[in-house]
């Protein structure tokens, strides 16, 4: 993975595990994929991922590898993930830290794209284990209610994807 300062610069590089049991900032991307109804794709995280497994989140979320662009990296993982190719276009950045279970921690600068699809889906099982469209209504009542059900930057980033999608694509 791709350490970074602050500003989104590398610093270096580290073991995707190690970034994590030590709390290192790195670089992250996280897709929202919305249809032409306005729904949002959900995913369940497989029950084999190192954290957060069985949890709902976006669309799909990953790192870029060293030397690769952050665009290359979401395209070519929404389509290992979801078997998709869709047009995404970078909204905002945000930086958080989160404490994850087995004291693992993310410390993400991640870059946020937003994608529309409309077509069937073909989840690779090995990071996926379902898949759900939401409106976002849906999502707003859902993460109120029942916040242990999702991802920790998924609840973190909430409010501004739901801002960024009001603004700019109404459905």
């Amino acid at each position: 993975m791709v350490l970074i300062d602050e500003q989104d610069i590398e610093t270096g590089t580290i073991e995707k595990m190690e970034a994590h049991r030590l709390g290192l900032l790195h670089r992250a991307f996280s897709i929202f994929i919305f249809d032409t109804q306005g729904r949002m794709l959900l995913q369940q995280r497989a029950t084999g991922k190192y954290h957060s497994p069985g949890l709902w989140t976006n669309a799909c979320c990953s790192h870029p590898a060293p030397g690769e662009t952050v665009g290359d990296a979401a395209q070519r993982r929404v389509q290992e993930e979801l078997g998709i190719a869709p047009f995404l276009q970078p909204r905002f950045t945000f930086t958080y830290r989160a404490e994850l279970e087995n004291d693992l921690v993310e410390h993400e600068f991640d870059h946020v794209f937003f994608g529309h699809w409309d077509g069937p889906l073909m989840p690779d099982p090995q990071e996926v284990m379902d898949t759900r469209w939401v409106t976002l209504a849906e999502m707003d009542l859902e993460i109120a209610d029942a916040p242990e059900r999702f991802t920790a930057w998924l609840k973190i980033c909430w409010p501004q994807v739901r801002s960024n999608w009001a603004e700019s694509i109404r459905p």
